[in-house]
């Protein structure tokens, strides 16, 4: 039996998995309720707002994918807010600009997480809005321990609250001093925002879906909107140096309403993996996979040889290409052609004996390839990420630094939802006082080019490496997963599914093993920079095998021996009803639980 950290959880009643243990325990308290597994994650998500506030927050945005007991086809809740209506290119261009801002409210997009954990209550929860956000708002105003990181992200973010960020400052730095580990730490104004929503809901009736209609209403036309509307004519400090409104408005906010989606899929080694579309960077582990499968070689499927990290690495180069040519929602993305099997085949036969150290989109359907100029020229003045920007993930030293949050969660019934919040962290933009959290900053995710499928085009969603997975067998949901990690989560989900899915080891080992990802294409975040060849590793990984990685020519990077990935995952079997759950153990942080 091989050792694992902690065990893979069974049981028949429900399980869940998420990046902090009291999201984790407070859905698993909905589900004691008798609530399902959408009530759970409307829990978890609101509590993640207030325990992880550094990796996530109201202000910014939420993909999911759930599979319902009745309907277990999968579906993409899309709650990924899009550009203001003012986010032109024309206007970033006349501020003297080439990328977007990686902080502060010109980056903003219209918040999108808050409407679309209401919209999926109102469709497919069953209990009402106050049993769902009580755990939140006693958190957010009676307090609750503080996890290390927190403290230490405001710290790195010190001068600039007190400086240029002053309502920052008044949350985050109260006596002067970030907040201290395990301290108890409230945001009260925060738990009045979901104190007044919930009582919004309540005066406009007994039905339970009225009540969530009338919070989501005035989230999107009331008091949350008035403030940000307000809040965001006021220059602030952002990455670019200067000082600049923001350009969501009251009517950005109003516009806009989270909604369903079909997936894009892609059928594997007897299961149907489910992603979001290509405004999301998921068909990117679709993509591998199909790469994968058409070098008819079961040997590349194992992420921990040198032939299948080979693989899997040079892989993952070519569908990260194929992203930021094809990928968007500002223009017509050819996915069928990108997951077709004489384009996996194509792209498996570039493919060689050495790492490739260049960027290779591919021409599906005949079509020519067109890369921003960043891309294919590289910044011009040096630029390098300060604390504020960008959706830190990885130093180069492999510590983890957070950015996102995730939870899965299954129930008795077969209900299934894998969903992965992030944005509105608060070192990236500053607090409206009156909410209690910023807005996001995924505005950043654009380019200020024409006639690219992720061009900045007012309405439109940005690129997001946000990527849920669903997985289904004979038609029925079998396994949720995902992880935080920006451009690193298809990655770690395609080592985590080759091992679980095509290895068959359980949920915690498969989550365990030692991990690795590739930064040989350009990053997501400003200021998008490009490692031609890196491959960081867990340094837990065979030497022998990393000799044999660096001799192949690629750039091999340790990052410590458990620094990669923060993997949660919840698993049904339809035959037997038998669930199952494991958590990711690096930081100790993820947890997952159930009975």
């Amino acid at each position: 039996m091989t050792f694992t950290t902690r065990p893979t959880l069974q049981g028949m009643f429900g399980m869940v998995s998420s990046t902090h243990w009291l999201a984790s325990q407070a859905a698993m308290r909905t589900l004691e309720l008798g609530g399902n597994a959408f009530d759970a994650a409307v829990t978890a998500g609101f509590v993640l707002h207030v325990v992880e506030p550094h990796l996530n927050g109201p202000g910014g945005e939420v993909p999911a994918i759930v599979a319902t007991a009745a309907d277990p086809r999968p579906r993409v809740l899309c709650g990924q807010g899009p550009a203001p209506a003012a986010a032109t290119i024309g206007h970033f261009r006349s501020l003297g600009m080439d990328l977007i801002p990686g902080s502060g409210l010109l980056a903003a997009t219209v918040p999108g997480a808050v409407d679309a954990w209401l919209l999926l209550l109102r469709d497919h929860g069953t209990l009402s809005l106050r049993e769902v956000l009580t755990p939140a708002i006693d958190y957010a105003i009676g307090g609750h321990p503080l996890i290390a990181r927190v403290g230490e992200t405001v710290a790195t973010v010190r001068s600039l609250f007190e400086e240029h960020w002053p309502t920052s400052a008044a949350l985050w730095l109260r006596g002067g001093k970030p907040p201290v580990a395990g301290g108890v730490f409230a945001n009260p104004a925060y738990g009045n925002v979901l104190e007044r929503l919930v009582k919004a809901g309540e005066s406009a009736g007994a039905d339970r879906q009225t009540q969530v209609e009338a919070a989501r209403r005035v989230w999107r036309e009331g008091f949350v909107a008035e403030e940000i509307d307000r809040f965001c004519r006021r220059p602030v400090r952002d990455s670019s140096g200067r000082a600049h409104a923001g350009l969501v408005t009251g009517d950005d906010m109003a516009r806009f309403s989270a909604g369903w989606e079909e997936p894009v899929t892609y059928a594997w080694n007897g299961h149907v993996v489910a992603k979001t579309g290509p405004w999301g960077q998921g068909p990117v582990l679709l993509q591998t996979l199909a790469t994968l499968d058409a070098l008819d070689d079961p040997s590349a499927y194992d992420p921990s040889t040198v032939r299948g990290i080979h693989a899997g690495a040079e892989a993952l180069k070519l569908a990260f290409a194929d992203r930021e040519a094809w990928y968007g929602d500002s223009g017509e993305v050819p996915i069928k052609a990108l997951l077709s099997r004489d384009y996996a085949v194509s792209r498996a036969g570039l493919i060689g004996e050495r790492a490739a150290t260049d960027l290779r989109p591919g021409r599906p359907d005949g079509l020519r390839p067109r890369l921003p100029r960043f891309v294919s020229q590289g910044p011009g003045d040096g630029a390098r990420p300060d604390p504020t920007t960008g959706e830190p993930t990885v130093r180069a030293d492999g510590v983890t630094r957070g950015d996102t949050c995730h939870v899965d969660v299954v129930d008795r019934w077969g209900n299934m939802i894998s969903a992965t919040p992030s944005g509105g962290w608060l070192q990236s933009s500053p607090t409206i006082p009156a909410l209690g959290f910023p807005l996001g900053s995924r505005l950043q995710m654009f380019w200020l080019a024409e006639g690219l499928p992720s061009s900045l085009v007012p309405g439109r969603r940005p690129r997001t490496t946000l990527s849920p997975t669903m997985v289904h067998r004979d038609g029925r949901p079998v396994l949720a997963c995902g992880t935080p990690g920006g451009d690193q989560q298809d990655q770690w989900q395609l080592l985590f599914l080759l091992r679980h899915l095509a290895g068959g080891q359980p949920l915690q080992e498969a989550i365990d093993a030692p991990a690795w990802h590739t930064t040989s294409f350009p990053a997501s975040f400003h200021p998008r920079e490009t490692e031609p060849g890196v491959l960081v590793v867990e340094d837990r990984l065979d030497a022998d095998v990393l000799d044999s990685l660096q001799a192949l020519g690629h750039r091999v990077r340790r990052a410590g021996p458990w620094s990669l990935g923060r993997m949660c995952a919840v698993s049904r079997d339809p035959s037997s009803g038998v669930l199952a759950a494991g958590a990711n153990p690096r930081g100790a942080q993820g947890y997952a639980v159930g009975r």
